[in-house]
């Protein structure tokens, strides 16, 4: 036993070590690509506070590094899944993995290595998270928030005005960036309060920084300067003066402007409580000393509540006994000794009713402001310490979702791969985000919220992992087409041609036997079970047997035909495609359950619509059938050496494709002469229907017209028709027939 096993040993190992080969190249480049995609999408959101602060490029650097640092457990679930989407999809369409299931090697063994892989992405992924990103967090949000403190770096553009500069809005038409001289410059300077605003107009100057880079130096010529003079005194404004100032022309003249452009970075204490900065354990110990404190805050806020709104006052038995005899004596209520009081007095109890209802309602908000932050801050904290979990199995969860697509699809390269994986993560990522920020508002469970995408995704895992280990045809178009032709009741044909090799000759001479049997049982079968009859409701739904006899006649057709593909005629191969695909069990019920049928039955609405298909069926197999049994006559004659027979009783050379294609043209005839005909038949119809009904109505006119005359003779009476008929009058029929109902 340890002989044989030995080598075969040898070779699943040699299998894994090529299986990781090829994943783990295509894991490190799709792992740099994803990384370099989120860190351009994270670098986006602030590169406003990044360009023109005159950052080194060491500090560039570790910036970035700290960015890759923090975006690696994001990065990892999408690299497994696109790599094991495009290893699984390159084994699959170069026939490397149909090779090694021929060899009897199971899906889920070839998956093994790189399921070991995909624990220790796992694991890799809990450790960035838990220790590596949240300090590369801290040290990223410290250097973003000391940029933003920090000044920025002279750069000023053309055209427009610049505002970088503190206090100081400046405008330069033209610049040369050789001599760095300013030309057709414009400062608005408001260092001094806006009270003493200054305006300068210059041809051209220059900028300069100190060494210590503290200080701008402005140098100006040939210009003018304005300065407000509206915070100098009330006298100038009181002479008449709108809007005084002070004008001076100048040649040369230097501004100093205090300019710390230096970097600084500041104490990263300020951002350690942040919940992404913290690992589990400094998670778990802020949670809970926020927890105990807010709890003696609600505590506290309950006891203030109890001694100011709800106090009751302490009473003794006998003031008890007093209090309720003198409340049974005079029971009166708020409404009735609101009546008895004046309307100011009224007024001043309504004032001082709202007013105090008022400073109540305000400072309970206040106290629910407080306890609503310390609620979210926790919210948040502890969904900080779910991400650590959900982020790190989805690893896993992506590798059991790529590996089986990539084994179902079979398509490799970077073009239905990363499509899959873009979709995949996207639906996972909002998933993830919706109930991210539900949780942390307390809309929902914190559990349910947090661990949502990952019960969304492990179910699909599980799917996708059972069907590619089946072989299933899943994402097979031809499958979906097949069952949409089935469900439809769409015909197909047969598509039988010539075999090039042939080892089986087929037997001719039995073939006449097989075939006149064959076209004998359809005859018989149409003659029995009068297909042409709607179904019973009752058989169809509640008392289902399968027709034995119909997938009898389909088997010995099918062998039939199984038989006679192996011919070398041409003929013989053009009337065995006109044998039609039979249903074999559409006509008999819809299900080949007996508790659905049953439950379809009892649905109404449902039943009826099976039950109309169920007899479309019925009239396609009895249609079937008879083509079925043309065909063998037609076989017949291609067999016995004849196509058709002529009326001289000679054989003709037409073939079998031809004597279908006249016959078909025929019945064309006869279904058009039999159409025109019924279209003659409906207009004569409702021409006679027509001429019927106009002179239907012109008789009721005639007759209608005699009753409706009164009487020549006023002395006559009148006729109600309940009056007898004197002798010698004709009996006549009254106008209008007498009510029985209000005599009686």
């Amino acid at each position: 036993m340890v002989p044989n096993s030995y080598p075969f040993m040898i070779g699943i190992k040699k299998l894994d070590i090529y299986i990781l080969k090829k994943f783990l190249l295509l894991f490190i480049a799709a792992f740099f690509i994803c990384l370099f995609v989120f860190m351009m999408q994270f670098t986006w959101k602030y590169v406003e506070d990044l360009v023109g602060k005159g950052i080194s490029m060491e500090l560039m650097g570790q910036f970035f590094w700290n960015i890759a640092l923090y975006l690696t457990p994001q990065a990892l679930p999408m690299a497994v899944l696109l790599a094991s989407l495009i290893t699984f999809g390159n084994l699959g369409e170069s026939f490397e993995l149909l090779a090694m299931k021929a060899a009897g090697i199971p899906l889920i063994r070839i998956m093994r290595p790189l399921f070991l892989f995909a624990l220790l992405t796992v694991g890799v992924s809990f450790y960035f998270q838990n220790k590596v990103s949240p300090k590369a967090y801290l040290d990223m949000r410290t250097m973003l928030l000391s940029l933003k403190q920090s000044s920025p770096a002279v750069e000023i553009p053309e055209g427009i005005f610049y505002s970088g500069v503190p206090n100081v809005n400046l405008y330069v038409q033209k610049k040369n960036a050789e001599t760095g001289m300013l030309y057709q410059m414009i400062i608005y300077k408001t260092d001094q309060g806006f009270d003493r605003a200054q305006i300068v107009l210059a041809d051209s100057g220059k900028m300069e920084i100190s060494r210590d880079k503290m200080h701008l130096t402005l140098h100006m010529w040939s210009g003018e300067q304005f300065e407000s003079l509206q915070g100098a005194g009330s006298q100038m404004m009181q002479s008449g003066a709108e809007s005084p100032y002070d004008r001076e022309t100048f040649d040369y003249k230097r501004f100093i402007i205090d300019f710390d452009s230096n970097f600084s970075m500041l104490d990263k204490n300020l951002l350690a409580n942040m919940a992404e900065a913290m690992d589990m354990k400094h998670i778990n110990l802020t949670v809970d000393s926020l927890s105990q404190a807010m709890d003696s805050v609600g505590r506290q806020y309950y006891r203030d509540a109890c001694a100011m709104y709800y106090r009751q006052p302490a009473l003794k038995g006998a003031d008890s006994i007093r209090f309720y005899q003198i409340v049974k004596a005079h029971p009166e209520g708020f409404d009735s000794l609101m009546a008895r009081m004046s309307a100011d007095k009224q007024t001043a109890a309504m004032q001082t009713a709202r007013s105090a209802v008022q400073n109540i309602q305000s400072d309970l908000e206040w106290k629910a402001m407080v306890t609503h932050d310390g609620d979210y801050t926790m919210r948040r904290d502890r969904a900080a310490w779910f991400t650590v979990w959900t982020l790190s199995l989805v690893c896993l969860l992506f590798f059991f979702v790529g590996a089986p697509l990539g084994a179902i699809i079979r398509k490799g390269g970077l073009g239905v791969p990363v499509i899959i994986s873009v979709v995949v993560f996207i639906i996972r990522y909002l998933i993830e985000i919706s109930t991210l920020k539900m949780a942390r508002d307390g809309n929902i469970n914190m559990i349910v919220g947090m661990w949502m995408s990952t019960v969304v995704i492990l179910p699909l895992s599980v799917f996708l992992t059972y069907k590619a280990n089946r072989d299933s045809g899943l994402f097979n178009i031809e499958t979906y087409l097949n069952f949409m032709r089935r469900l439809l009741g769409i015909r197909t044909k047969r598509h039988i041609a010539g075999k090039e090799v042939i080892i089986n000759e087929p037997r001719m001479d039995l073939m006449p036997q097989f075939v006149s049997e064959l076209g004998e049982e359809c005859r018989n079968y149409n003659k029995q079970k009068h297909l042409l009859h709607a179904p019973s409701y009752v058989q169809t739904f509640f008392h289902y047997t399968s027709d034995t006899e119909v997938e009898q006649i389909n088997e010995r057709m099918e062998a039939l035909i199984e038989e006679l593909s192996n011919s070398r005629d041409r003929k013989v191969l053009g009337v065995i495609n006109e044998y039609p695909i039979l249903y074999t069990s559409a006509h008999t019920s819809p299900f080949h359950s007996v508790r659905l049928n049953k439950m379809a039955g009892i649905l109404f609405p449902l039943g009826i619509v099976l039950w109309v298909r169920i007899w479309r069926f019925r009239l396609r197999l009895y249609r079937d059938l008879r083509q079925t049994v043309r065909t063998c006559d037609r076989l017949l004659l291609v067999l016995e050496g004849r196509t058709s027979v002529g009326q001289d009783g000679e054989d003709s050379e037409d073939t079998a494709a031809e004597h279908a294609a006249r016959e078909a043209s025929a019945l064309k005839r006869k279904r058009i002469k039999w159409a025109i005909l019924a279209v003659v038949a409906a207009l004569i119809l409702g021409w006679g229907a027509q001429t019927g009904w106009t002179e239907w109505k012109r008789h009721r006119m005639r007759t209608a017209q005699p009753a409706q005359q009164a009487p020549a003779d006023p002395s006559a009476a009148p006729d109600n028709g309940n009056a007898l008929p004197q002798s010698g009058q004709p009996l006549r029929l009254p106008a209008q027939a007498p009510d029985f109902t209000r005599q009686q």
